[in-house]
């Protein structure tokens, strides 16, 4: 069982010592004919410091999970859940933007 589990805790050991709220670090781990899929949620201010500058920590954590779970002859992959609102509000704010210089030509 613990064999089966050592993915879990090593991402989730991982996870919690980058983020700045370790409390809210949820991680949902499911096996299929595929392999492992670990899916992620981290509080929303924390996102960023999951994902690093161009996407460099997350591609770090996903590599440590996989080559854990060759050591233990499995396929695992990681799952970066967005939190509700992550993206979608900035790009409403450029929308708006766009909405108010075409009010302003004649």
């Amino acid at each position: 069982m613990a064999k089966e589990s050592s993915d879990k805790d090593f991402l989730e050991f991982i996870v919690k010592a980058l983020v700045d709220h370790p409390d809210d670090v949820k991680i949902d781990r499911k096996v299929d004919e595929m392999g492992v899929l670990l899916s992620l949620k981290v509080h929303p201010e924390d996102m960023g410091q999951i994902i690093g500058k161009e996407g460099s920590t997350a591609r770090a954590i996903r590599n440590l999970v996989r080559i854990v779970g060759l050591k233990n002859h499995a396929r695992v992959n990681l799952k970066i859940e967005e939190p509700a609102g992550g993206k979608t509000s900035g790009r409403k704010e450029s929308t708006g933007e766009k909405g108010d210089l075409d009010n302003l030509n004649l």
